[in-house]
């Protein structure tokens, strides 16, 4: 095997971005062949865009472009899409959080069942934010539409283009 071949392999294998410098098309500089490595942490098929917390790699452009949204509708839905990243965010903590107390209640000599509890609790809470922020960001985004841009939407959802 070719010695500079490890290296490649190792940086595709621990999450390295290919292309990015000089993306050209979806998947970035390679020229849009299927490595494998492209469909990193979204589970299924990601569509046009890659994968991301939105279900799009870059939600702001993808939707911009599918929906031809104007200036003002790019600058208002980029401040919709930025509050929910940050609850994101923090659900991500607050996961951390449960994954800890998790191991903490059954680290012990004994089950701990109030610390078991008291993740699960938080974990029920962080889903509950999470919920009302999107359900929030749905309908300001509805706002921000026009019938046409909003029809287009539930297809991109409808078909899963678009993951929420």
């Amino acid at each position: 095997m070719y010695p500079g071949m490890m290296y490649w392999w190792k940086h595709a294998r621990q999450g390295g971005e290919w292309g990015a410098e000089a993306a050209c098309g979806p998947h970035g500089g390679h020229g849009g062949w299927g490595w494998g490595w492209e469909h990193r942490g979204g589970g299924g098929d990601e569509g046009e865009f890659g994968g991301g917390w939105f279900g799009v790699r870059r939600p702001l452009r993808f939707l911009a472009y599918k929906l031809g949204l104007s200036e003002p509708q790019v600058a208002e839905l980029a401040k919709v899409l930025n509050e929910l990243k940050t609850e994101r965010a923090q659900a991500a903590v607050d996961h951390r959080r449960t994954v800890s107390a998790f191991a903490d209640a059954i680290a012990g000599d004994s089950f701990d069942q109030k610390r078991a509890a008291e993740g699960a609790a938080l974990r029920t809470q962080s889903a509950e934010k999470l919920r009302d922020a999107v359900v929030k960001a749905l309908g300001r985004i509805h706002a921000l539409l026009n019938p046409q841009q909003r029809e287009k939407l539930a297809y991109l959802i409808r078909t899963g283009a678009l993951g929420l």
